[in-house]
Order: C-alpha cells, then structure tokens, then sequence
C-alpha cells in the first residue's frame, strides 16, 4: 500500500526529475514543437513542490486534484490542460482514499489517460503522450493481473512507455504544432511522450 506520505514524496522526486530533464524535454520540443516544453512542465511542477507542505495530511484524492489544478494554472501550451485533467482525473478515482494499492495504480492510469483522450481529442498512434501512455497502462494492467508486486508493475509500465517513446520516432505527428512538419516529423521523439515516461520512472524509482 501507498499512503498519502509516500504520494507527496513521490511528487517531489517528479518534480527533481523534470527539473533535471528540462533542458532534453525543451530540446526535443525544438525539433518539432515550441521549443518550451521543458520549461513550462519544470514551470508546473516546481509549482507543485512548493506546494507539498501544504498538502500534508491531505487525502490522496486531493493531493492528485490539486497537483493537476497547479498544472492547469502554471504550463503554458498544451500540456498544462493535458497534464492537468490527468491528474484532476486520477484524483477523482481515488477520492477520500488515504492509501491505494497495485489496482488503484491502474485506475488512476486508466483515468489519466480519459483526462487526455478527452482534452486533446487524440488517439494512439498520432505521435502524443498518449503512445507512452497507453502502452504503460497497458503493461500494467497485465502485471497486476498477474499478480506481480509494485516495483515489478511499475518498472513494466516504464519499459513499455520508453518503447513508446521509440515508436513516436517512427510516425507522422498529426496533432498540435508537430503536425505542420508532416514527414518532416518522422524521426524525432514526442516530447510529451517523454516526459510521461520522466514522470513515470521518477515513480518507479521511488519503490
């Protein structure tokens, strides 16, 4: 079981890992993007760890809430409302609740990605975070199926998200301002495929 503890250390150590990969992260948007978003998901998140005392004794629900409310608020471009309403999206699964468990984990990615499906009006397969996303869930789903313990989930659910992150190299981005480059866009990785993966060996590496 994770409690509310481990969950506020865990968005610290997020935090440190996209502050670490903010110069890769805003490298790799160069290529096809804006050329920020490293910086504006540094932004966001030393945002979030500022707000960390504030959040002790809180509910895991609440915490998730408000992390995606700092998103919402402080990233510029696309993936503040993305990586927003995934984490407002994750805390409503787990609302109230001040420890979750191996199968909570996979509800509250199964809702992180709703969260992203319906603001970005994306799919699987059009370059996005969604192709790291979706992969990791579905690794570990099966993991948890299976019965393995967390740090095995997780550590599945990153493997999958990093061969995503290799096959966004490999397709057309059709969506936001990758999309202008057409094939020009082949060949170089989503950045926001990235830094889902960031975050979610930051995660891995907390168990």
């Amino acid at each position: 079981m994770t409690d509310s503890d481990k969950v506020l250390n865990i968005l610290q150590k997020i935090a440190d890992a996209i502050h670490e990969n903010e110069q890769f992260l805003t490298d790799l948007d160069a290529a096809i993007g804006d050329n920020d978003h490293g910086i504006n998901m540094d932004k966001g998140f030393q945002k979030v760890a500022t707000d960390i005392p504030s959040l002790s004794g809180k509910d895991i629900g609440s915490i998730l809430k408000r992390v995606g409310m700092d998103l919402v608020s402080t990233v510029g471009g696309s993936a503040g409302p993305l990586y927003g309403t995934a984490f407002m999206k994750a805390g409503a699964v787990v609302a109230d609740k001040n420890e979750i468990d191996q199968e909570d984990f996979v509800s509250i990615m199964e809702a992180g990605i709703g969260g992203v499906q319906l603001r970005g009006k994306a799919v699987k397969g059009e370059k996005t975070m969604l192709d790291a996303m979706i992969p990791a869930f579905e690794a570990m789903k099966a993991s948890c199926t299976a019965g393995d313990d967390t740090p095995s989930m997780l550590k599945k659910g990153v493997e999958a998200a990093e061969n995503g992150v290799e096959y966004t190299k490999t397709i057309i981005a059709t969506k936001g301002r990758a999309s202008y480059l057409g094939e020009r866009s082949i060949g170089h990785q989503d950045p926001g495929a990235t830094s889902f993966t960031v975050i979610l060996r930051a995660i891995s590496e907390s168990y």
